[in-house]
Protein backbone atom coordinates (compact mmCIF):
# COMPACT_ATOMS: atom_id res chain seq x y z
CA UNK A 1 0.00 0.00 0.00
CA UNK A 2 1.24 3.42 -0.45
CA UNK A 3 1.38 4.62 3.07
CA UNK A 4 3.26 1.75 4.09
CA UNK A 5 5.49 2.59 0.79
CA UNK A 6 6.46 5.83 2.21
CA UNK A 7 6.77 4.41 5.71
CA UNK A 8 9.69 2.81 4.17
CA UNK A 9 11.32 6.28 3.02
CA UNK A 10 10.57 8.25 5.99
CA UNK A 11 13.21 10.96 5.80
CA UNK A 12 13.81 14.54 6.74
CA UNK A 13 14.46 15.33 3.09
CA UNK A 14 14.26 18.75 1.18
CA UNK A 15 10.57 19.45 1.84
CA UNK A 16 9.61 22.15 -0.91
CA UNK A 17 12.49 23.27 -2.26
CA UNK A 18 16.02 23.40 -2.11
CA UNK A 19 15.44 26.93 -0.99
CA UNK A 20 12.54 26.13 1.69
CA UNK A 21 12.49 24.19 4.34
CA UNK A 22 9.36 22.55 5.56
CA UNK A 23 9.27 25.14 8.78
CA UNK A 24 9.10 27.97 6.00
CA UNK A 25 6.44 26.46 3.57
CA UNK A 26 4.14 25.63 6.86
CA UNK A 27 4.51 29.67 7.72
CA UNK A 28 4.12 30.83 4.67
CA UNK A 29 0.49 28.75 4.23
CA UNK A 30 -0.48 30.01 7.51
CA UNK A 31 0.13 33.61 6.46
CA UNK A 32 -1.84 32.93 3.18
CA UNK A 33 -4.47 31.65 4.85
CA UNK A 34 -4.60 34.33 7.95
CA UNK A 35 -4.94 37.04 4.54
CA UNK A 36 -7.64 34.63 3.09
CA UNK A 37 -9.73 34.80 6.42
CA UNK A 38 -9.32 38.38 7.02
CA UNK A 39 -10.95 38.95 3.45
CA UNK A 40 -7.81 39.51 1.31
CA UNK A 41 -8.28 37.12 -1.10
CA UNK A 42 -6.46 37.69 -3.96
CA UNK A 43 -3.15 38.42 -1.96
CA UNK A 44 -3.76 35.02 -0.26
CA UNK A 45 -3.95 33.19 -3.63
CA UNK A 46 -0.61 35.60 -4.83
CA UNK A 47 1.67 34.38 -1.67
CA UNK A 48 0.43 30.61 -2.62
CA UNK A 49 0.53 30.63 -6.76
CA UNK A 50 4.58 30.98 -7.20
CA UNK A 51 5.31 28.02 -5.18
CA UNK A 52 2.48 25.63 -6.16
CA UNK A 53 4.17 23.47 -8.64
CA UNK A 54 7.24 23.01 -6.09
CA UNK A 55 5.77 22.98 -2.36
CA UNK A 56 3.05 19.96 -1.54
CA UNK A 57 1.64 22.61 1.04
CA UNK A 58 1.31 26.03 -1.19
CA UNK A 59 -0.20 23.27 -3.87
CA UNK A 60 -2.48 22.00 -1.46
CA UNK A 61 -3.82 25.31 0.01
CA UNK A 62 -4.00 26.78 -3.04
CA UNK A 63 -6.13 24.26 -4.87
CA UNK A 64 -8.30 24.65 -1.71
CA UNK A 65 -9.27 28.27 -1.87
CA UNK A 66 -9.65 27.32 -5.25
CA UNK A 67 -12.01 24.70 -4.75
CA UNK A 68 -14.08 27.34 -1.85
CA UNK A 69 -14.58 29.52 -4.46
CA UNK A 70 -16.01 26.78 -7.49
CA UNK A 71 -18.28 25.89 -4.53
CA UNK A 72 -19.68 29.18 -3.67
CA UNK A 73 -19.30 30.31 -7.85
CA UNK A 74 -21.07 27.14 -9.09
CA UNK A 75 -19.35 27.99 -12.78
CA UNK A 76 -18.67 24.80 -14.14
CA UNK A 77 -15.09 26.57 -15.87
CA UNK A 78 -14.51 27.52 -11.86
CA UNK A 79 -15.09 23.56 -11.01
CA UNK A 80 -12.98 22.71 -13.86
CA UNK A 81 -10.13 24.64 -12.92
CA UNK A 82 -10.18 24.07 -9.36
CA UNK A 83 -10.13 19.99 -10.25
CA UNK A 84 -7.06 20.22 -12.24
CA UNK A 85 -4.93 22.50 -9.84
CA UNK A 86 -6.27 19.57 -7.07
CA UNK A 87 -5.11 17.14 -9.20
CA UNK A 88 -1.71 19.07 -9.86
CA UNK A 89 -1.35 19.53 -6.21
CA UNK A 90 -1.86 15.38 -5.53
CA UNK A 91 1.13 15.11 -8.45
CA UNK A 92 3.22 17.80 -6.04
CA UNK A 93 2.09 15.43 -2.69
CA UNK A 94 4.28 12.18 -4.63
CA UNK A 95 7.25 13.70 -5.09
CA UNK A 96 10.21 12.75 -2.23
CA UNK A 97 9.82 14.94 0.61
CA UNK A 98 8.91 14.50 4.41
CA UNK A 99 6.83 11.45 3.62
CA UNK A 100 3.97 11.38 6.33
CA UNK A 101 3.47 15.29 5.63
CA UNK A 102 2.90 14.33 2.01
CA UNK A 103 0.37 11.12 2.62
CA UNK A 104 -1.34 13.72 4.85
CA UNK A 105 -1.66 15.82 1.72
CA UNK A 106 -1.97 13.09 -0.63
CA UNK A 107 -5.45 11.90 1.07
CA UNK A 108 -6.64 15.62 1.81
CA UNK A 109 -5.84 15.83 -2.41
CA UNK A 110 -8.13 13.22 -2.45
CA UNK A 111 -10.90 13.96 -0.76
CA UNK A 112 -11.22 17.36 -2.19
CA UNK A 113 -10.92 15.83 -5.75
CA UNK A 114 -14.10 13.47 -4.73
CA UNK A 115 -16.24 16.64 -3.89
CA UNK A 116 -15.03 18.40 -7.03
CA UNK A 117 -15.62 14.94 -9.37
CA UNK A 118 -19.32 14.90 -7.91
CA UNK A 119 -19.96 18.45 -8.59
CA UNK A 120 -18.20 18.88 -12.13
CA UNK A 121 -20.04 15.27 -14.11
CA UNK A 122 -23.45 14.26 -13.84
CA UNK A 123 -22.88 10.17 -14.92
CA UNK A 124 -22.28 7.01 -13.20
CA UNK A 125 -18.96 6.92 -13.85
CA UNK A 126 -18.02 9.86 -12.18
CA UNK A 127 -19.68 8.60 -9.22
CA UNK A 128 -17.59 5.30 -9.11
CA UNK A 129 -14.55 7.72 -9.91
CA UNK A 130 -15.15 9.89 -7.07
CA UNK A 131 -15.95 6.90 -4.71
CA UNK A 132 -12.69 5.39 -5.36
CA UNK A 133 -11.41 8.47 -4.36
CA UNK A 134 -12.96 8.71 -0.77
CA UNK A 135 -12.14 5.31 -0.17
CA UNK A 136 -8.60 5.46 -0.81
CA UNK A 137 -8.69 8.63 1.37
CA UNK A 138 -9.96 6.94 3.86
CA UNK A 139 -7.96 4.19 3.70
CA UNK A 140 -4.35 6.33 4.05
CA UNK A 141 -6.35 8.45 7.06
CA UNK A 142 -6.88 5.60 9.54
CA UNK A 143 -3.62 4.24 8.51
CA UNK A 144 -2.21 7.47 9.46
CA UNK A 145 -4.11 7.90 12.87
CA UNK A 146 -2.95 4.65 13.96
CA UNK A 147 0.49 5.78 13.48
CA UNK A 148 0.45 8.74 15.29
CA UNK A 149 -1.47 7.70 17.93
CA UNK A 150 1.23 4.58 18.07
CA UNK A 151 4.33 5.83 17.29
CA UNK A 152 5.38 8.30 19.80
CA UNK A 153 9.06 8.83 19.18
CA UNK A 154 8.79 11.78 16.73
CA UNK A 155 7.62 15.00 17.68
CA UNK A 156 9.19 17.58 15.80
CA UNK A 157 8.14 21.08 15.84
CA UNK A 158 5.85 20.00 13.00
CA UNK A 159 4.53 17.54 13.96
CA UNK A 160 1.16 19.49 14.96
CA UNK A 161 -0.11 20.29 11.60
CA UNK A 162 0.52 16.84 11.00
CA UNK A 163 -1.70 15.88 13.40
CA UNK A 164 -4.05 18.72 12.41
CA UNK A 165 -4.31 17.03 8.95
CA UNK A 166 -4.79 13.82 10.37
CA UNK A 167 -7.49 15.36 13.19
CA UNK A 168 -9.33 16.93 9.79
CA UNK A 169 -9.50 13.64 8.21
CA UNK A 170 -10.37 11.36 10.27
CA UNK A 171 -13.04 13.87 11.99
CA UNK A 172 -14.56 14.77 8.54
CA UNK A 173 -15.66 11.23 7.60
CA UNK A 174 -16.66 10.21 10.69
CA UNK A 175 -18.69 13.12 11.36
CA UNK A 176 -19.88 12.59 7.60
CA UNK A 177 -20.94 9.11 7.69
CA UNK A 178 -22.51 9.11 11.31
CA UNK A 179 -24.94 11.43 9.25
CA UNK A 180 -26.25 8.88 6.77
CA UNK A 181 -29.26 7.22 7.67
CA UNK A 182 -29.30 3.72 8.74
CA UNK A 183 -29.97 1.74 5.56
CA UNK A 184 -27.03 3.75 3.61
CA UNK A 185 -24.47 3.39 6.80
CA UNK A 186 -24.76 -0.42 6.48
CA UNK A 187 -24.03 -0.04 2.86
CA UNK A 188 -21.12 1.87 3.54
CA UNK A 189 -20.09 -0.36 6.75
CA UNK A 190 -20.08 -3.08 4.14
CA UNK A 191 -17.60 -1.17 2.29
CA UNK A 192 -15.44 -0.92 4.98
CA UNK A 193 -16.67 2.85 6.33
CA UNK A 194 -17.37 3.48 9.58
CA UNK A 195 -18.80 6.66 11.29
CA UNK A 196 -18.84 7.64 15.17
CA UNK A 197 -20.05 10.96 15.46
CA UNK A 198 -18.99 12.33 19.04
CA UNK A 199 -15.70 10.90 18.02
CA UNK A 200 -15.78 12.66 14.63
CA UNK A 201 -16.73 16.03 16.32
CA UNK A 202 -14.02 15.44 19.32
CA UNK A 203 -11.08 15.19 16.12
CA UNK A 204 -12.73 18.29 14.43
CA UNK A 205 -12.48 20.21 17.45
CA UNK A 206 -9.00 19.12 18.80
CA UNK A 207 -7.94 20.31 14.95
CA UNK A 208 -9.91 23.78 15.05
CA UNK A 209 -8.25 24.65 18.25
CA UNK A 210 -4.46 23.63 17.59
CA UNK A 211 -3.56 26.61 16.04
CA UNK A 212 -2.51 24.41 12.88
CA UNK A 213 -2.74 24.57 9.23
CA UNK A 214 -6.00 22.67 9.13
CA UNK A 215 -8.01 24.53 11.76
CA UNK A 216 -9.84 26.70 9.40
CA UNK A 217 -11.17 23.37 7.68
CA UNK A 218 -12.10 21.70 11.13
CA UNK A 219 -13.62 25.19 12.34
CA UNK A 220 -15.27 25.50 9.22
CA UNK A 221 -16.63 21.77 9.38
CA UNK A 222 -17.63 22.34 12.93
CA UNK A 223 -19.85 25.54 12.24
CA UNK A 224 -21.49 23.94 9.48
CA UNK A 225 -22.76 21.25 11.53
CA UNK A 226 -23.27 23.44 14.96
CA UNK A 227 -25.13 25.33 12.52
CA UNK A 228 -27.24 23.78 9.70
CA UNK A 229 -27.26 20.53 11.00
CA UNK A 230 -27.93 20.08 14.69
CA UNK A 231 -28.24 23.61 15.85
CA UNK A 232 -26.41 23.07 18.98
CA UNK A 233 -24.34 25.94 19.72
CA UNK A 234 -22.53 25.09 23.05
CA UNK A 235 -18.73 24.81 21.49
CA UNK A 236 -19.67 27.80 18.81
CA UNK A 237 -17.23 30.48 20.41
CA UNK A 238 -14.32 27.96 21.07
CA UNK A 239 -14.19 26.68 17.31
CA UNK A 240 -14.50 30.33 16.12
CA UNK A 241 -11.51 31.59 17.62
CA UNK A 242 -9.37 31.38 14.81
CA UNK A 243 -11.59 32.77 12.02
CA UNK A 244 -11.17 36.68 13.45
CA UNK A 245 -13.82 38.66 11.88
CA UNK A 246 -13.52 38.00 8.41
CA UNK A 247 -16.58 37.76 6.45
CA UNK A 248 -16.40 34.01 7.10
CA UNK A 249 -16.66 34.27 10.89
CA UNK A 250 -19.56 36.91 10.65
CA UNK A 251 -21.69 34.86 8.70
CA UNK A 252 -21.65 31.97 11.14
CA UNK A 253 -22.31 34.82 13.89
CA UNK A 254 -24.95 35.99 12.39
CA UNK A 255 -26.28 32.35 11.88
CA UNK A 256 -25.81 31.63 15.53
CA UNK A 257 -27.76 34.33 16.42
CA UNK A 258 -30.32 33.08 13.99
CA UNK A 259 -30.78 30.03 15.26
CA UNK A 260 -31.05 31.84 19.02
CA UNK A 261 -34.10 33.37 17.74
CA UNK A 262 -32.06 36.85 17.63
CA UNK A 263 -33.21 37.80 14.18
CA UNK A 264 -32.28 41.69 14.32
CA UNK A 265 -28.54 40.72 15.67
CA UNK A 266 -28.67 38.39 12.94
CA UNK A 267 -29.80 40.65 10.50
CA UNK A 268 -26.97 42.99 11.35
CA UNK A 269 -24.10 40.09 11.52
CA UNK A 270 -25.26 39.26 7.81
CA UNK A 271 -25.19 42.67 6.26
CA UNK A 272 -21.62 43.20 8.20
CA UNK A 273 -20.66 40.28 6.20
CA UNK A 274 -21.60 41.86 2.92
CA UNK A 275 -19.69 45.02 3.78
CA UNK A 276 -16.18 43.03 4.96
CA UNK A 277 -15.03 41.96 1.63
CA UNK A 278 -16.33 42.92 -2.39
CA UNK A 279 -13.91 40.77 -4.23
CA UNK A 280 -15.98 36.88 -3.67
CA UNK A 281 -19.61 38.48 -4.31
CA UNK A 282 -20.63 34.63 -3.38
CA UNK A 283 -20.19 35.35 0.44
CA UNK A 284 -21.97 37.86 -0.15
CA UNK A 285 -24.98 35.31 -1.63
CA UNK A 286 -24.82 33.21 1.14
CA UNK A 287 -25.61 36.53 3.35
CA UNK A 288 -28.52 36.96 0.83
CA UNK A 289 -30.22 33.73 1.53
CA UNK A 290 -30.03 33.71 5.64
CA UNK A 291 -31.57 37.62 5.30
CA UNK A 292 -34.15 36.38 2.96
CA UNK A 293 -35.17 33.98 5.46
CA UNK A 294 -34.59 36.52 8.51
CA UNK A 295 -36.85 38.92 7.00
CA UNK A 296 -39.38 36.27 6.49
CA UNK A 297 -39.51 35.08 10.23
CA UNK A 298 -40.35 38.86 10.69
CA UNK A 299 -42.82 39.33 7.77
CA UNK A 300 -41.32 41.65 6.00
CA UNK A 301 -42.27 40.44 2.54
CA UNK A 302 -40.95 43.01 0.09
CA UNK A 303 -37.48 43.07 2.03
CA UNK A 304 -37.59 39.02 2.07
CA UNK A 305 -38.56 39.42 -1.79
CA UNK A 306 -35.82 41.75 -2.44
CA UNK A 307 -33.14 39.41 -1.11
CA UNK A 308 -34.94 36.36 -3.48
CA UNK A 309 -34.56 38.49 -6.43
CA UNK A 310 -30.63 39.78 -5.91
CA UNK A 311 -30.27 35.86 -5.57
CA UNK A 312 -32.22 34.86 -8.77
CA UNK A 313 -29.86 37.55 -10.76
CA UNK A 314 -26.40 37.08 -8.97
CA UNK A 315 -26.58 33.38 -7.64
CA UNK A 316 -26.08 30.36 -9.87
CA UNK A 317 -26.91 27.65 -6.92
CA UNK A 318 -30.76 27.05 -7.41
CA UNK A 319 -32.73 29.68 -9.52
CA UNK A 320 -36.02 27.60 -9.54
CA UNK A 321 -35.69 28.18 -5.86
CA UNK A 322 -34.96 31.87 -5.93
CA UNK A 323 -37.97 32.57 -8.24
CA UNK A 324 -40.10 30.33 -6.77
CA UNK A 325 -39.44 32.20 -3.40
CA UNK A 326 -40.06 35.49 -5.33
CA UNK A 327 -43.64 34.38 -6.18
CA UNK A 328 -44.32 33.00 -2.85
CA UNK A 329 -43.79 36.54 -1.39
CA UNK A 330 -45.53 38.20 -3.50
CA UNK A 331 -48.50 36.00 -3.35
CA UNK A 332 -48.32 37.00 0.90
CA UNK A 333 -48.63 40.62 -0.10
CA UNK A 334 -52.52 42.00 -0.37
CA UNK A 335 -54.26 42.50 -3.26
CA UNK A 336 -54.23 46.26 -2.69
CA UNK A 337 -50.63 46.85 -2.30
CA UNK A 338 -48.55 47.61 -5.35
CA UNK A 339 -46.05 44.86 -6.52
CA UNK A 340 -41.79 44.83 -6.69
CA UNK A 341 -40.88 46.15 -10.10
CA UNK A 342 -44.02 44.93 -11.51
CA UNK A 343 -43.40 41.18 -11.25
CA UNK A 344 -46.29 38.56 -11.47
CA UNK A 345 -46.66 36.11 -9.08
CA UNK A 346 -48.48 33.74 -10.93
CA UNK A 347 -45.59 34.32 -14.24
CA UNK A 348 -42.80 33.89 -11.67
CA UNK A 349 -44.69 30.38 -10.59
CA UNK A 350 -45.08 29.03 -14.41
CA UNK A 351 -41.47 29.84 -14.97
CA UNK A 352 -39.98 27.95 -11.91
CA UNK A 353 -39.92 25.32 -14.10
CA UNK A 354 -37.68 26.59 -16.94
CA UNK A 355 -34.99 26.91 -14.15
CA UNK A 356 -34.50 23.40 -13.15
CA UNK A 357 -31.30 21.96 -12.99
CA UNK A 358 -29.02 18.95 -12.28
CA UNK A 359 -26.06 18.50 -9.62
CA UNK A 360 -24.35 15.65 -9.79
CA UNK A 361 -27.15 14.20 -12.22
CA UNK A 362 -29.81 14.88 -10.00
CA UNK A 363 -32.28 17.36 -9.69
CA UNK A 364 -31.74 19.24 -6.09
CA UNK A 365 -35.19 18.08 -3.82
CA UNK A 366 -35.84 21.62 -2.90
CA UNK A 367 -35.70 22.53 -6.41
CA UNK A 368 -38.46 19.74 -7.27
CA UNK A 369 -40.41 20.49 -4.31
CA UNK A 370 -40.35 24.02 -5.60
CA UNK A 371 -41.29 22.72 -9.00
CA UNK A 372 -44.37 20.38 -8.12
CA UNK A 373 -45.71 23.20 -5.95
CA UNK A 374 -45.65 25.56 -8.95
CA UNK A 375 -47.39 22.93 -11.54
CA UNK A 376 -50.69 24.63 -10.49
CA UNK A 377 -50.33 27.47 -11.62
CA UNK A 378 -50.13 25.87 -15.12
CA UNK A 379 -53.48 26.41 -15.57
CA UNK A 380 -55.56 29.21 -16.86
CA UNK A 381 -57.16 30.35 -13.81
CA UNK A 382 -54.82 28.79 -11.26
CA UNK A 383 -55.94 27.92 -7.69
CA UNK A 384 -53.26 29.42 -5.19
CA UNK A 385 -51.05 28.25 -2.77
CA UNK A 386 -52.36 28.82 0.66
CA UNK A 387 -49.06 29.69 2.52
CA UNK A 388 -45.88 28.71 0.18
CA UNK A 389 -43.61 30.91 2.06
CA UNK A 390 -44.33 29.42 5.51
CA UNK A 391 -43.97 25.89 3.57
CA UNK A 392 -41.06 26.32 2.38
CA UNK A 393 -39.74 27.68 5.95
CA UNK A 394 -41.17 24.82 7.07
CA UNK A 395 -38.83 22.67 4.76
CA UNK A 396 -35.46 24.74 6.19
CA UNK A 397 -36.42 24.37 9.97
CA UNK A 398 -37.78 27.59 10.04
CA UNK A 399 -39.97 26.98 12.48
CA UNK A 400 -37.46 26.22 15.05
CA UNK A 401 -35.69 29.03 14.40
CA UNK A 402 -38.91 31.34 15.90
CA UNK A 403 -39.92 28.95 18.79
CA UNK A 404 -37.49 31.31 20.98
CA UNK A 405 -39.48 34.38 20.13
CA UNK A 406 -43.04 34.09 20.63
CA UNK A 407 -44.33 37.26 18.82
CA UNK A 408 -42.64 35.85 15.51
CA UNK A 409 -45.02 32.62 16.31
CA UNK A 410 -47.84 34.43 16.82
CA UNK A 411 -47.73 36.73 13.51
CA UNK A 412 -47.10 33.15 11.71
CA UNK A 413 -50.19 31.50 13.75
CA UNK A 414 -52.45 35.09 12.78
CA UNK A 415 -51.45 34.68 8.74
CA UNK A 416 -52.57 30.61 9.10
CA UNK A 417 -55.47 31.23 10.44
CA UNK A 418 -56.68 33.64 7.61
CA UNK A 419 -55.22 31.17 5.14
CA UNK A 420 -58.03 28.89 7.05
CA UNK A 421 -60.62 30.95 7.15
CA UNK A 422 -59.87 31.76 3.33
CA UNK A 423 -59.88 28.29 2.35
CA UNK A 424 -62.93 26.88 4.30
CA UNK A 425 -64.63 29.99 2.51
CA UNK A 426 -63.46 28.86 -1.23
CA UNK A 427 -65.30 26.53 -3.22
CA UNK A 428 -63.77 22.42 -2.67
CA UNK A 429 -61.61 21.60 -5.40
CA UNK A 430 -58.92 18.92 -6.57
CA UNK A 431 -56.41 20.98 -3.99
CA UNK A 432 -58.47 21.53 -1.20
CA UNK A 433 -57.24 18.51 1.27
CA UNK A 434 -54.23 19.18 0.33
CA UNK A 435 -54.03 22.58 1.69
CA UNK A 436 -55.90 22.10 4.27
CA UNK A 437 -53.22 19.54 5.77
CA UNK A 438 -50.34 21.88 4.60
CA UNK A 439 -51.90 24.27 7.01
CA UNK A 440 -52.71 21.92 9.66
CA UNK A 441 -49.15 20.84 9.45
CA UNK A 442 -47.45 24.78 10.12
CA UNK A 443 -50.55 25.49 12.95
CA UNK A 444 -49.40 22.66 14.28
CA UNK A 445 -45.65 23.93 14.82
CA UNK A 446 -46.89 26.94 15.68
CA UNK A 447 -48.65 25.75 18.58
CA UNK A 448 -45.90 23.60 19.58
CA UNK A 449 -43.66 26.71 19.66
CA UNK A 450 -46.33 28.15 21.80
CA UNK A 451 -46.46 25.08 24.46
CA UNK A 452 -50.22 23.67 23.43
CA UNK A 453 -48.99 20.13 23.45
CA UNK A 454 -51.98 18.37 22.83
CA UNK A 455 -53.60 21.03 20.36
CA UNK A 456 -50.72 20.51 18.37
CA UNK A 457 -51.10 16.75 18.26
CA UNK A 458 -54.39 17.04 17.20
CA UNK A 459 -53.28 19.04 14.02
CA UNK A 460 -50.70 16.25 13.29
CA UNK A 461 -53.13 13.58 14.34
CA UNK A 462 -55.70 15.12 11.31
CA UNK A 463 -53.18 14.97 8.88
CA UNK A 464 -52.53 11.18 9.30
CA UNK A 465 -55.93 10.77 9.55
CA UNK A 466 -56.24 11.85 6.10
CA UNK A 467 -53.44 9.94 4.25
CA UNK A 468 -55.75 8.40 2.05
CA UNK A 469 -57.32 12.00 1.23
CA UNK A 470 -54.51 13.42 -0.37
CA UNK A 471 -53.82 13.68 -3.82
CA UNK A 472 -50.25 16.00 -4.19
CA UNK A 473 -48.79 16.70 -1.11
CA UNK A 474 -47.68 13.09 0.38
CA UNK A 475 -44.93 14.49 2.22
CA UNK A 476 -47.00 15.34 4.84
CA UNK A 477 -48.19 12.65 6.23
CA UNK A 478 -44.79 11.18 7.72
CA UNK A 479 -43.63 14.50 8.38
CA UNK A 480 -46.62 15.01 10.44
CA UNK A 481 -45.74 11.28 11.99
CA UNK A 482 -41.86 12.86 12.72
CA UNK A 483 -43.34 16.12 14.03
CA UNK A 484 -45.61 14.27 16.68
CA UNK A 485 -42.66 11.22 17.87
CA UNK A 486 -40.48 15.13 18.31
CA UNK A 487 -43.88 16.74 20.63
CA UNK A 488 -43.66 12.80 22.46
CA UNK A 489 -40.45 13.25 23.01
CA UNK A 490 -40.55 16.50 24.80
CA UNK A 491 -43.11 15.21 26.85
CA UNK A 492 -41.23 12.24 28.02
CA UNK A 493 -43.29 9.25 25.69
CA UNK A 494 -40.16 8.48 24.43
CA UNK A 495 -41.80 4.51 23.61
CA UNK A 496 -44.53 6.30 21.37
CA UNK A 497 -42.05 8.56 19.65
CA UNK A 498 -39.85 5.06 18.66
CA UNK A 499 -43.19 3.68 17.13
CA UNK A 500 -43.99 6.69 15.21
CA UNK A 501 -40.43 7.64 13.92
CA UNK A 502 -39.99 3.63 12.51
CA UNK A 503 -43.27 4.18 11.23
CA UNK A 504 -42.73 7.07 9.36
CA UNK A 505 -38.95 5.93 8.32
CA UNK A 506 -40.42 2.36 7.34
CA UNK A 507 -43.51 2.77 5.55
CA UNK A 508 -43.54 6.28 3.26
CA UNK A 509 -41.10 6.24 0.15
CA UNK A 510 -40.34 8.80 -2.49
CA UNK A 511 -41.98 11.75 -1.27
CA UNK A 512 -41.03 15.06 -1.53
CA UNK A 513 -38.07 16.37 0.15
CA UNK A 514 -37.68 11.94 1.44
CA UNK A 515 -33.72 12.46 2.52
CA UNK A 516 -34.56 15.34 4.58
CA UNK A 517 -37.26 14.08 6.78
CA UNK A 518 -35.34 10.81 6.74
CA UNK A 519 -31.79 12.36 7.73
CA UNK A 520 -34.59 14.05 10.47
CA UNK A 521 -35.50 10.55 11.60
CA UNK A 522 -32.47 9.18 11.93
CA UNK A 523 -31.22 12.31 14.08
CA UNK A 524 -34.51 11.80 16.42
CA UNK A 525 -33.64 7.66 16.77
CA UNK A 526 -30.00 8.43 17.62
CA UNK A 527 -30.72 10.72 20.28
CA UNK A 528 -33.34 8.39 21.36
CA UNK A 529 -30.89 5.47 21.47
CA UNK A 530 -28.41 7.81 23.54
CA UNK A 531 -30.21 8.98 25.51
CA UNK A 532 -31.65 5.36 26.50
CA UNK A 533 -27.93 4.34 26.70
CA UNK A 534 -27.31 6.59 29.57
CA UNK A 535 -30.30 6.07 31.45
CA UNK A 536 -29.63 2.45 31.78
CA UNK A 537 -25.61 3.29 32.55
CA UNK A 538 -27.78 5.54 35.46
CA UNK A 539 -29.86 3.01 36.50
CA UNK A 540 -26.87 0.56 36.22
CA UNK A 541 -25.31 2.82 39.03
Amino acid sequence: MRFKFFLSLWSVTSFCSRQMSLQSCLDECMEALDLFLNNHFSESLDKLRPRAKESMYHALIYATVLEMQAMMTFQHDDIVHAGKTMKSAQEVCQRPSPQLHAEVCYAECLLHRAALTFLQDENMVSFIKGGIKVRNSYLIYKELHAFVQSDTTFRGPNHKHLEGGVSFGIGAFNLTLSLFPARILKLLEFAGFSGDKEFGISQLFTGATSHTLRSMLCALLLLCFYTFLSFILGNIQAVTWGLHWGAIFLFFAGRAEEIKGNIDEAVALFEDGCKAQQAWKQFHHMCYWELMWCFTFKRHWKMAYFYADLLSQESRWSKAMYVYMKAAYLSMLPDTESQPFGDNEVDLFRQVPTYKQKIAGKSPPTEKFAIRKARRYKASNPIRLPVPVLEMMYMWNGFSMISKQPELTEGMMEMLLEAERTLQAAPENEYSVDDTCVILLLKGLCLKNQGQMQAADDCFRQIYSSEKKLKFDHYLVPNALLEMSLLYIDTGRKEQAIKLLQKAKNNYKEYSMESRTQFRVHAALTKLKADTSEQDEITAL
